[in-house]
């Protein structure tokens, strides 16, 4: 008896998540989830690229847009694609438009694009002969070692100074920031524009992004890092949906693969550095301009 109690419970269990998880298949609505404040990748105005793209799946799926917006931290895959109505059982929202590929948390789609970090920096003093990253380490010893370079911890850049041994210049910061109303863009912006460093090594899109921004007494400029048989920069970004959903992550399969050029327009117009699966920049990478 209570076997087969349990097995019923389970049983509609199953069928209310198979239900919720084929509206996203059948509704009229494209449901994303997102980060209200994490330019350049997406804001609540829809000034984001993300934002930018996911208007587009909207428009040419015939649906309409909405977002369910959580910071985009610890516990947003769980507050946003994963969190169902108690009474209802929908999902609070069907697609992430942005997510490394291979995601663990997610199913992923096929890659949409390859990015790759970037040294971005006021151009001013000895950083104005910078065009590379590797032009840093030509600089003369006392210039080189008077400067300070902002990274955020366990990422690729903190790898490149210690390997370089710039490690007793780095400023170091968390990869997720307890206020809401932080991020890695605003972090570094703030930190750069202060002077309280002169470079950071941040992930391509946000140094595109300050570059844009600034223009001007000074300039800023961004050089991106090429492959590296020892640190990995570049990486693929996908879409995430829940896992289970083929059909679903099917449809947004289908669209990127006939989208591309599409979605590499939106991409340049924001100035992202897009590598190759070789590593190799883009001749369309832009941001580097003075």
């Amino acid at each position: 008896m209570v076997n087969g109690c349990l097995k019923r419970v389970f049983l509609f269990a199953l069928l209310s998540a198979f239900a919720a998880g084929a509206l996203a298949q059948k509704s009229d609505v494209l449901k994303v989830c997102s980060d209200a404040n994490n330019l350049p990748l997406s804001h609540q105005n829809g000034e984001g690229y993300e934002n930018k793209i996911a208007a587009e799946i909207a428009r040419d799926l015939g649906r309409r847009l909405e977002y369910t917006y959580f910071p985009q931290r610890m516990g947003f895959v769980r507050n946003t694609l994963r969190k169902q109505d108690p009474t209802t059982r929908e999902y609070a929202c069907d697609l992430i438009i942005g997510v490394p590929a291979g995601y663990e948390l997610t199913a992923t789609t096929k890659p949409y694009m390859r990015s790759t970090y970037a040294l971005v920096f006021p151009v001013k003093g000895g950083l104005a002969k910078v065009r590379k990253p590797d032009d840093l380490l030509s600089l003369p010893e006392a210039e080189l070692h008077s400067l300070r370079i902002g990274v955020f911890a366990q990422s690729p850049g903190a790898d490149w100074l210690l390997r370089n041994r710039l490690l007793r210049q780095a400023v170091s910061y968390a990869q997720q920031s307890g206020d809401p109303n932080e991020n890695p863009n605003s972090i570094i912006e703030r930190e750069l524009t202060s002077g309280k460093i002169d470079a950071a090594i941040v992930w391509g899109p946000i140094a595109a992004h300050l570059v844009n921004k600034h223009s001007g007494s000074p300039d800023w400029r961004a050089v991106a890092f090429g492959r590296d048989p020892q640190i990995k920069f570049d990486y693929d970004i996908a879409m995430g949906v829940r896992y289970g959903e083929k059909e679903w992550k099917d449809t947004i399969d289908d669209w990127i693969a006939k989208h591309h050029d599409k979605i590499d327009r939106i991409l340049i117009d924001y100035g992202i550095p897009l590598v190759d699966e070789n590593g190799n920049l883009s001749s369309d990478f832009k941001v580097s301009r003075n």
